[in-house]
């Protein structure tokens, strides 16, 4: 049976007849379509973060498994979790089939390979969680990191854009967004890749919420690792507690350039030390520390 990225897109066909503007017209068309069908998997991908938290707080890592375009979208959305939340390097892994060589170009049969899934989820341990991506739902390499990572006890997940992917049963959450067929038949680096990336969006970002790295809608627990990002840890400081600028920066020194014990050091008036004591007994969670030192007053 074809599956739906393979097949081909009835409102597609001459695509190859028509203007610029109608090409881009008819791509923006199936693009919109992409949001609807991750928005219908919400309540999977909740499991999904769910899981992930439980997992994190215990001592656990998710990993991300992919090949080709999905194993190169989990790499993205791995790598720009240390700039943005300052997550530590192993917490969300991403194993992406043929290494780094092939995130440049493609390295034949490496995504034919169960055994190369299973050698790249040696690591996975029982307290883990394993998302497995593929947007046909069939990759060898994704069914091999599936079955090692159900061995050793982890949970598992499969993200696809196949609704009968012959994987969902090694998974114990499927996430099936039904962008159904490409723009250009097989292309999933189209709608398929755009749903993976807003689902890892989506599931990271919460994650990440959920682990109290971000206070309201703030980036409080990322890296300034150019004058730009240093910039903008002054504007949150700014916007968090109404502090003039001056104020901001020397709090960031105080704070050795961390923003979160800076945070709540203007906002509670409390010494540094003492802000990033009540962060640790709260567990770098801003909201919690914060109500630590109101009950302490």
């Amino acid at each position: 049976m074809i599956t739906p990225t393979e097949q081909r897109n009835p409102r597609t066909l001459a695509i190859d007849a028509v203007g610029t503007t109608e090409i881009l017209r008819m791509v923006n068309a199936e693009d919109a379509r992409v949001a609807g069908a991750v928005a219908a998997v919400i309540p999977e991908l909740a499991r999904a973060v769910d899981a992930a938290v439980e997992a994190v707080r215990n001592g656990g890592r998710v990993h991300y498994f992919g090949a080709g375009t999905s194993g190169r979208l989990a790499v993205l959305d791995a790598a720009e979790l240390l700039p943005t939340f300052h997550a530590p390097d192993d917490l969300v892994v991403a194993h992406h089939a043929g290494g780094m060589e092939a995130l440049l170009r493609a390295v034949e049969n490496v995504e034919d390979s169960e055994e190369g899934g299973a050698a790249d989820a040696a690591t996975v341990t029982g307290r883990d969680v394993v998302i497995g991506l593929a947007a046909s739902g069939s990759t060898p390499y994704v069914a091999g990191a599936l079955r090692a990572a159900r061995a050793v006890g982890a949970t598992t997940a499969l993200v696809t854009s196949n609704p009968s992917a012959p994987l969902a049963p090694l998974a114990d959450i499927v996430i099936a967004a039904d962008t159904g067929p490409e723009v250009i038949a097989g292309s999933t680096r189209l709608k398929a890749g755009t749903a993976q990336k807003l689902i890892l969006n989506s599931f990271s970002t919460t994650l990440m919420i959920k682990l109290g790295r971000t206070w309201s809608n703030l980036m409080v627990d990322m890296v300034a690792t150019n004058q730009k990002l240093r910039g903008r840890m002054l504007r949150i400081l700014g916007e968090a507690t109404g502090a003039d600028p001056e104020a901001c920066a020397t709090a960031l020194a105080e704070a050795d350039g961390e923003l979160k014990p800076a945070l709540v050091h203007l906002l509670t008036g409390s010494p540094v030390p003492e802000a990033r004591r009540a962060l640790s007994q709260a567990n770098g969670r801003v909201a919690v520390a914060l109500g630590l030192l109101s009950a302490s007053a």
